[in-house]
This record gives structure tokens, sequence and C-alpha cells, in this order.
């Protein structure tokens, strides 16, 4: 699956969940719907969920992480997060 492939998958299922919703990728990184694309963020390493910094999810690391995005695909999970409520509210 390319980039674009499991980019647009998550998106379509992102955009029925309510804003500011994460689908929980990993147990590090977590992605978003933005209102006009998703976006992909790590979460802190402390292990508290919270959100840390955005990060380009580039083929080769679609490739890396492959196993746990199949995981995920297969039995979609996600949370709502009130940070990135304050995100999305701060970037409108």
């Amino acid at each position: 699956m390319t980039h674009e492939e499991f980019g647009a998958h998550v998106a379509m299922l992102l955009r029925d969940q309510p804003r500011g919703t994460t689908a929980d990728l990993t147990d590090f990184a977590v992605a978003y719907w933005d209102d006009k694309r998703v976006r992909y963020v790590f979460l802190h390493e402390d292990g508290q969920d919270a959100l840390d910094e955005e990060l380009d999810l580039p083929d080769y690391l679609l490739d890396q992480w492959e196993v746990d995005f199949a995981v995920w695909s297969s039995e979609p999970h996600y949370s709502l997060r009130p940070q990135l409520l304050r995100w999305l509210k701060a970037g409108a």
C-alpha cells in the first residue's frame, strides 16, 4: 500500500469521526483530519498520550510500520483528544 492509498483510507474513516478524534495507528503515532487532509503526529515519549510533533509519512516509514498499520486497519480504534481540539482551534 502506498502512502497515498493509506492516507485516503485513513481520511475516509476519520471524516466520519467527531472533530478532535485521532486514529490511534501505533503506540507512538496517531493521525487526525484537519478538515483538509490527514496529518500524522508522534505521541510524546513520556507515555501520557500527549501529542508531540507532526511527522511526514513517506513511503519508507509506511513500509517500516506496515505491520502496525495493518493491525490498525483490520481493527481501527480512535481517541477523542482535547489537546487536538485546542490545536485545531488555534490553527483556525
